[in-house]
């Protein structure tokens, strides 16, 4: 039997009403991952959890959240991403909101925070540098866990800049993280120096962006995602660049793509710095480098 539609017209919709519609419709395109997009949604956009609508009888609904509710719900239907849907994806402690020009972070890049936080739990720095900032969640992140420490991120997109820029603005974080667009490091003064410089470039392959899951193909930026025929030209690109904008004794952190952390050695040597570390996600994957241009 189909669903019985809320009307969209009326004043306000019971809690209930509309907590059966998301079970209905979500449950009928993905039953098991239904309860998650659903406790997302109401926790989000009508402030209770499932549990709470559903032991309570005379909660309601006005009509501009049950209109926001049903457009992420026809959104789902026609395959966007849940995070597309909503604008906004989770990572590490905040809500970065997304755009066409952004990636949607994902939880492997929490493993670049993790290490630099390791790294500096001693030593926090100062000045921080994210290229290829997208939606700045790398830097904001950072500059969340380091309070003293301001950053400069760059990235090519200009939708990516307007994108990190509001985050910015909306974690409160304007005056300590300027957005600059550019290619790589073309937009820092030559004598501008960090003590962290980070990077989660495009790393994938050119031949594999087609097999590429279509949540990522279809929604993600080409210009994110596509490193050139071996998924190796940003590192080609910025290795024998940032030395020059790295106070000595600062730390250098690269995310990288699938069975690249040899490519990787080989880089840095061809560059005079060296491979010190090489950290795998969660997956066990290897997906973060340190690199040094000091000793080991």
């Amino acid at each position: 039997m189909m669903p019985h539609k809320i009307n969209r017209n009326t004043e306000f919709t019971s809690a209930k009403r509309l907590l059966q519609e998301l079970k209905s419709r979500l449950g009928a395109i993905n039953e098991e991952l239904a309860p998650y997009q659903i406790k997302l949604i109401l926790e989000d956009f009508v402030g209770l959890t499932p549990s709470q609508i559903r032991f309570s009888d005379d909660l309601d609904v006005s009509r501009e959240i049950t209109e926001k509710v049903i457009r992420i719900i026809e959104k789902i239907e026609k395959g966007t991403p849940l995070a597309r849907a909503l604008g906004y994806r989770d990572f590490w402690k905040d809500k970065f909101y997304l755009s066409e020009d952004t990636l949607e972070p994902r939880p492997d890049t929490e493993t670049l925070i993790e290490e630099v936080l390791k790294k500096h739990s001693n030593t926090p720095p100062k000045r921080i540098l994210d290229i290829g900032t997208g939606t700045g969640c790398i830097l904001l992140s950072l500059l969340r866990e380091f309070p003293e420490a301001t950053g400069v991120g760059i990235d090519l997109s200009k939708g990516a800049c307007e994108t990190a820029s509001l985050n910015a603005e909306q974690l409160e974080m304007k005056n300590r993280a300027e957005i600059r667009c550019g290619n790589w490091t073309d937009p820092l003064k030559m004598d501008e120096k960090f003590d962290l410089i980070v990077s989660n470039p495009p790393y994938i392959p050119s031949s594999e962006i087609a097999n590429l899951d279509k949540n990522v193909r279809n929604y993600d930026p080409i210009l994110a995602l596509d490193g050139g025929k071996t998924g190796l030209d940003p590192y080609k690109n910025l290795l024998p660049k940032v030395k020059n904008h790295l106070v000595e004794g600062g730390s250098i952190f690269f995310e990288i793509g699938i069975n690249q952390d040899q490519d990787l050695a080989r880089l840095a040597e061809d560059s005079n710095a060296t491979l010190i570390r090489v950290t795998k996600d969660l997956g066990g994957v290897p997906r973060v480098v340190e690199i040094s241009y000091g000793d080991k």
